[in-house]
């Protein structure tokens, strides 16, 4: 089965075809960095790290580009305002830049807590101003932007296709509904390229038009065009920046290049909290550093979750469904770790015709799940039906040889680690951290049952009742004793 994307630009499911055979070049809207990354965030790096993940699984060499908007957002995505990390800066009583670094650093840190593999390329918008200036001298050039009192606009009448991918169409916008009208535009609908600084603005550059800072738009269109060129295969971001960023972005990087731009645009749901979209401008998120560190949910849990929702679907948050969602991700953990476990005292062998089969079918109906538009909650309920036959024949009479085992663990690690990310990496590698627990819970069984043939009751004891309140239980079998997270 081919791979098929759903195109929010022409509103079908469509193959996947791209530009250059066997590569993928592939942009996604970063964060603005004035404050902690949330859980919203998560939802979607976490789905665009799986498409990631999946096409170079398939394959294809994948340049993934993902910028850091270090400037240039105007609180409430308006044409006038404050920008949001100067307004940060201001209320902290510290320099913009330090609110850059301070949240970069958490947003990489947040994320590499979840698993998520990092972009190839990470731009930050204040270090590509003079790619976004040489693009709106173009627009001046082509007469799609004008200048105004030192500030410069993108005409939105210059462009017959503005409104392509929100649908929107210019006559059905009614001056005052969504934009301001401003005395420096020619249309209301119109968008700002560069704006002019006031005196007490921090953020700021020479330009041919004045000291100022460009507009939010530009600067991914400056940074996709540098890096990818001006035509690539996917944009990703989320499906709440439709408008008027993405549209912004497609109508002056058309304009400027005079192609198309993305060929797929694919856009995640929103996550909600009671209904309501979690987002920072509401006070109602919870951050991940809150959900990892303080909540304790386990990275591996927080992206089953995530993932247990198709990606351009909206989610609504609630901790019943991170609670199943962890239970869920335990079970196939647990099976992870009594393969482990068989395999040390397996009897030598290859892996049998029931086991190969097992695998062979698992694979092709997962990746006929993925390939229908990454579709990764089919996916994971692949891998819960594999581990639900794995779990019967590790319970059986009949021990599995070390080659079953084997594969049964290099199949986890191929799709539940390598596509997924919600089985840990390294799994059977012998300095990962999941041999190392391995390693420890071993010891840990090997001195129960030396209280237990000493007679030592009381500490036989200790041991598995302490390890139960850490949600690791011990379970005695004819075959030996083998541990399980709870």
């Amino acid at each position: 089965m081919t791979l098929r994307i759903t195109n929010v630009l022409t509103r079908k499911k469509e193959e996947f075809k791209p530009i250059h055979e066997g590569k993928v070049n592939m942009y996604v809207c970063g964060p603005t960095v004035y404050d902690w990354s949330h859980i919203g965030h998560a939802k979607t790096y976490v789905a665009f790290d799986v498409v990631v993940r999946y096409l170079r699984y398939v394959g294809y060499d994948v340049l993934y580009v993902q910028n850091i908007t270090d400037v240039g957002h105007l609180v409430g995505d308006a044409e006038e305002g404050e920008d949001k990390i100067q307004k940060k800066a201001r209320t902290d009583s510290v320099t913009p830049m330090q609110i850059v670094e301070t949240y970069t650093k958490g947003y990489f840190d947040n994320m590499d807590a979840l698993g998520i593999i990092r972009p190839d390329i990470s731009p930050r918008a204040s270090g590509h101003i003079p790619e976004q200036i040489e693009m709106i001298e173009e627009l001046i050039k082509s007469e799609h932007a004008y200048v105004s009192n030192g500030s410069v606009y993108f005409d939105v009448t210059s462009d017959p296709n503005y409104g392509q991918l929100s649908g929107r169409k210019l006559e059905e916008q009614e001056e005052g509904t969504r934009f301001e009208v401003h005395g420096d535009k020619q249309h209301p609908a119109d968008f700002a390229l560069w704006k002019k600084a006031d005196p007490e603005h921090l953020l700021k550059w020479n330009s041919p038009w004045s000291l100022g800072f460009p507009g939010w738009h530009i600067e991914c269109s400056a940074m996709a065009n540098k890096y990818l060129g001006a035509n690539f295969d996917i944009h990703g971001g989320g499906r709440d920046n439709i408008f008027p960023h993405n549209e912004c972005e497609i109508a002056q990087s058309e304009c400027a290049n005079g192609e198309a731009f993305a060929n797929y645009w694919m856009l995640t749901g929103s996550l909600t909290l009671e209904g309501v979209k979690m987002s920072k401008s509401l006070g109602n998120t919870l951050t991940v550093n809150e959900a990892l560190y303080e909540r304790n949910w386990k990275p591996e849990a927080l992206r089953m979750f995530i993932l247990a929702s198709h990606y351009g679907s909206p989610v609504d948050f609630s901790e019943e469904a991170i609670e199943a969602s962890t239970k869920g991700w335990q079970r196939m953990a647990s099976a992870v770790n009594l393969v482990r476990t068989q395999l040390s005292q397996a009897p030598k062998g290859e892996a049998s015709a029931k086991v190969t089969g097992l695998i062979t079918q698992t694979i092709a109906d997962f990746e006929e799940k993925m390939n229908d538009d990454f579709n990764s909650p089919s996916a994971i309920a692949v891998l819960q039906d594999f581990t639900r036959a794995v779990n019967t024949m590790l319970n059986s009479d009949e021990p599995l040889s070390a080659g079953s085992l084997t594969a049964i663990e290099q199949t986890y690690q191929k799709l539940g680690a390598d596509v997924l990310g919600i089985i840990p990496q390294g799994v059977g590698g012998s300095d990962s951290g999941v041999d190392k627990m391995d390693g420890v819970m071993q010891l840990i069984i090997e001195l129960r049952a030396m209280a237990r043939a000493n007679k030592d009751w009381t500490a036989a004891d200790k041991i598995r009742d302490g390890l139960k309140e850490l949600e690791i239980a011990l379970e005695d079998r004819s075959d030996g004793t083998v541990w399980k997270n709870q």
